[in-house]
């Protein structure tokens, strides 16, 4: 083997041990470089004859082809295996099953509301739902509540940069009470003339808003107030319909309620519904769970009724105390935090 050869061959030896494009062109300095090997072999024959120059020269030129070729052609083998590897590391296993987005799931009072609904509507009663800003006169005067009521202070209640037709601050409901005004209204109004009026029986779920905020409190809450209005509701359909309710709701028989008197400008009388389960974590404690009483006669021709002929009774429960209970939450805050872990509990 020649010189020639053998620099051919050992260039080539020497760019397909380069592992990196950085090493292959430091391989190629040292060959066709401007100092390199072949480089300085033409210099040489700078004082050879003419016919030396030719013949050794077009040898060394071809030496010089095959070294460029070998040196492209690992260049090209760097690139490749360079683009395999980053394809190995983004490579995309099409055989595995598809990643979906998780589906979402109900909130445990949304869950509570809609119970609430199923039930007192296989009862009977329509879901009525309205404006989350009311009047004054929504809020208050037509559920009996004085001009000096504290519940109409800003302590208790929000009030928006808003006036009514007779200059008073709108507010943010406190409480769906209001629902039970307009529905029977409206009610009232569509059978007006009429020798008789179908019973008026209502629930009206929604949000509701005070001035409060603690474990058990929240200045958005929910709220459902029920309506029962007819020529002959007593006191003892009150009594049978809210305990039915209990037992579909809470799905058990084993527990006690009472009627505890209590006073509410809306109802006379009025009374707390407190009960109490004979077994569980809960069992012998007595847990307020509803406001109820009998429609206040004054109300009721705020309806736009004859409170000499209509009477009914009407009551008001929290579904975020009842979905506590349900699921055995003890922080009513948690319910609003948007907390992922908390809420996938439910669903």
């Amino acid at each position: 083997m020649n010189d020639l050869e053998q620099l051919v061959a050992t260039a080539q030896a020497e760019f397909d041990a380069s592992p990196t494009p950085a090493e292959l062109e430091n391989a190629k300095a040292r060959y066709i470089g401007k100092s390199g090997r072949v480089t300085e072999l033409l210099k040489a024959l700078a004082s050879a004859p003419v016919e030396v120059k030719k013949t050794r020269g077009a040898e060394i030129n071809q030496a010089k082809l095959r070294i460029e070729a070998a040196l492209q052609a690992r260049r090209e083998s760097l690139a490749d295996a360079e683009l395999q590897a980053q394809l190995r590391a983004e490579a995309l296993d099409v055989t595995l099953p598809g990643r979906r987005r998780g589906s979402g799931g109900l909130h445990p009072v949304s869950r509570t509301i809609e119970r609430i609904e199923a039930i007192f509507g296989s009862m009977g009663f329509d879901v009525a739902e309205g404006p989350e800003i009311e009047t004054d006169w929504m809020s208050f005067t037509a559920l009996n509540n004085p001009e000096n009521h504290p519940a109409r202070s800003m302590q208790d209640t929000f009030y928006v940069d808003l006036k009514d037709e007779g200059g008073r601050w709108l507010n943010l409901r406190p409480h769906t009470s209001p629902m039970q005004v307009r529905y029977a209204r409206a009610h009232a109004a569509r059978h007006a003339g009429a020798a008789t009026m179908p019973e008026i029986r209502v629930i009206a779920p929604g949000r509701t808003y005070r001035v409060d905020s603690d474990a058990t409190h929240s200045p958005m809450f929910h709220q459902c107030e029920g309506l029962w209005i007819g020529e002959n509701v007593s006191f003892k359909d009150l009594k049978s319909v809210f305990i039915e309710f209990v037992r579909q709701f809470f799905e058990t028989d084993d527990f006690d309620a009472r009627f505890r008197p209590s006073y509410f400008p809306f109802t006379e009388p009025s009374a707390e519904i407190d009960i109490a389960f004979r077994s569980g974590p809960l069992a012998g404690r007595w847990l307020e769970v509803a406001g109820s009483g009998q429609v206040h006669p004054n109300v009721v021709r705020n309806y736009g009724l004859d409170p000499e002929k209509y009477i009914g009774f009407a009551f008001g429960m929290g579904p975020d105390r009842l979905a506590m209970l349900r699921y055995g939450i003890d922080d009513l805050r948690l319910m609003f935090d948007g907390d992922l872990r908390f809420l996938k509990q439910f669903n």
